[in-house]
């Protein structure tokens, strides 16, 4: 059981830091000044199971058919680039914010979809492609599953509390800064065990 709990508090911190200032989080904040939250976290829970049960099964494909050492070098580079991308900020373009305003009747479908949509290819999932390829057994990947989901959750459902209580008052610009520094760090750690210690 231990292989689980490691991959799933991994999956959790690193989604979560990542989650932190992403476009999805800015939508969840969007949604949460005009809707009751918990419609808004039941919909995001469901896409978001969605989403990294394809990127764990993909990154366990992945993680299957090259070497360790080699997968450990592209997921430090790959999280030291997710960290100069949340330095660089995310937003919602003319089209995002659109939907998120004109959520009507389904709440659940409409912020379902949204989110679906805008994690696709997004730094969220392509992270848990990431920490799934390093996965070796069932226990990680679904540890990796659980975590990433939770993290991703528990991140937007931050915002929405703050976003349904507060309005458009969070810090956006330090929340990023904040959560780039801890993925350059994490690749920067992932290299070096990599190519000095592995």
């Amino acid at each position: 059981m231990e292989p689980f709990f490691v991959s799933t508090a991994v999956g959790f911190g690193v989604i979560f830091a990542a989650e932190l200032g992403d476009k999805s989080q800015l939508m969840a904040l969007t949604f949460a000044t005009r809707y009751r939250p918990w419609p808004i976290i039941a919909a995001i829970t469901a896409s978001t199971a969605l989403v990294h049960l394809a990127s764990v099964l993909l990154g366990a494909a992945v993680g299957a058919a090259l070497p360790t050492t080699a997968i450990a070098v592209v997921a430090g580079l790959a999280f030291i680039g997710f960290g100069v991308w949340t330095f660089r900020g995310d937003s919602l373009d003319e089209d995002e914010e659109q939907k998120a305003e004109r959520a009507g009747r389904s709440v659940f479908l409409t912020v379902a979809v949204a989110f679906l949509l805008a994690e696709l290819g997004d730094k969220t999932m392509l992270a848990t492609i990431t920490l799934a390829a390093r996965d070796d057994g069932f226990a990680e990947i679904a540890g990796t599953w659980l975590g990433s989901t939770v993290g991703m959750v528990a991140a937007d459902a931050l915002a929405i509390v703050l976003g349904y209580h507060l309005g458009k008052r969070l810090p956006e610009r330090a929340v990023a800064i904040g959560a780039g520094v801890l993925f350059v760090l994490i690749g920067a750690w992932l290299l070096v065990d990599a190519l000095l210690i592995g």
